[in-house]
């Protein structure tokens, strides 16, 4: 593999130079085509024939970052810049550049006096937005592309490759070129479907949704309703997920908890596990330290004992009554001074919050939701 990416590295500045030194034609595209089987890049086509001629705006699935290039390799078209500073980067990777950087009322209407050129190619658009691996759905079409022309061209796009991931989310062009030169192959399958006109007075949103269901039965993947803005807050959430929790260990030197003296002489293991133990003490004073420690060898994390404690996966004996009314009644006096009325004072309220903790994690969130808006509230006043 990485044989084949230093020498790939060095072909890949032939065939850029290459296409752009030769005009826009079939040679060049031949050419062109017959190069990137070299860098392992191989485009199959169906039903060519279906290609209309007529058609200026093409609607295709996204899968990779280089889609549009693949596409055309097959005909002339151009794929409109959306994201990213224009300039060489821009311009090298294929991408055409309108100069808008308004709304996407000022994009359509470029892209209309662009199409309205009989003499401009095609242009490819997807609606998606964002690239996906095209094994599971398609994510909903925005409806813009769609306000473009009355009739487009559905282009069924799927991509395979041995070993790696053909597209790995949040993950850059540049890492996705270095994979393709690194893996053997790479096979894009395109094939073209027949044209789609609006029908009478149709919506750009509803002609969006029927050209993704026709999509998506090609395909055969289910056509979603998650949009680009969906998987960037997901993405999100999986970079906030995948950072470390809190650990013991990870604390600085000077917040450390120290060490009791009687535990000197004791294993390292074994004052770390100690000291866990009782943090999960002080969260739970009611239940018996060994079975703290025993759920703590096994799980080696304080919040997945906690978890487990709550929610009973651990059985256990409270030690005494009191212990285990310290809980409930430190909630009580939250929920208390949380419900005071307006003064200079909060009045505690006489009704219990809980008897209990919830061992569903959902009711034991709606309590402390409830605690907060009362605080809110309270703060408020």
């Amino acid at each position: 593999g990485l044989c084949l990416l230093v020498l790939r590295l060095f072909i890949g500045v032939h065939v850029f130079l290459v296409s752009c030194a030769l005009p826009d034609s079939l040679l060049r595209r031949f050419i062109v085509r017959v190069m990137c089987s070299v860098l392992g890049l191989f485009v199959r086509q169906s039903d060519p024939r279906l290609r209309d001629v007529n058609v200026r705006v093409y609607i295709a699935n996204h899968v990779t970052q280089f889609d549009h290039n693949v596409i055309n390799l097959l005909t002339s078209c151009n794929t409109p810049a959306l994201n990213g500073a224009p300039g060489f980067i821009c311009w090298s990777r294929g991408f055409m550049e309108l100069g808008v950087t308004g709304s996407r009322a000022e994009l359509v209407d470029s892209l209309k006096v662009y199409s309205s050129h009989r003499g401009n190619p095609p242009l490819l658009l997807f609606p998606e937005e964002a690239a996906t691996n095209g094994r599971a759905g398609l994510l909903r079409f925005s409806c813009w592309p769609f306000s473009v022309s009355d009739v487009v061209q559905p282009v069924a796009l799927q991509v395979q490759r041995p070993l790696i991931t053909v597209s790995v989310a949040d993950s850059s062009w540049v890492a996705e070129l270095l994979w393709t030169f690194f893996v053997p192959f790479t096979v894009y399958q395109v094939r073209w479907m027949p044209s789609v006109p609006r029908r009478a007075e149709e919506l750009s949103e509803d002609f969006a949704l029927r050209v993704q269901e026709l999509l998506a039965m090609e395909l055969g993947v289910v056509s979603t309703r998650l949009t680009a803005a969906d998987k960037t807050e997901h993405m999100k959430r999986l970079r906030h997920t995948s950072l470390p929790p809190f650990a013991p260990g990870s604390q600085p030197r000077a917040a450390r908890p120290r060490t009791p003296s009687s535990l000197t002489g004791v294993a390292p293991e074994d004052v770390r596990i100690t000291a866990m133990a009782q943090r999960v003490k002080e969260v739970l004073p009611h239940v018996p330290l060994e079975i703290i420690r025993i759920d703590l060898a096994q799980t080696n994390c304080v919040d997945t004992t906690i978890a487990n404690l709550l929610e009973g996966r651990v059985p256990f004996f409270p030690e005494s009554s009191e212990a285990g009314t310290d809980l409930p009644a430190l909630a009580n006096s939250q929920a208390a001074a949380a419900s005071g009325t307006q003064g200079s004072g909060a009045v505690p309220s006489s009704k219990p919050a809980t008897k209990q903790f919830a061992k569903s994690p959902v009711e034991r969130h709606l309590s402390l939701q409830e605690r907060k808006r009362a605080l809110y509230d309270y703060a408020r006043r």
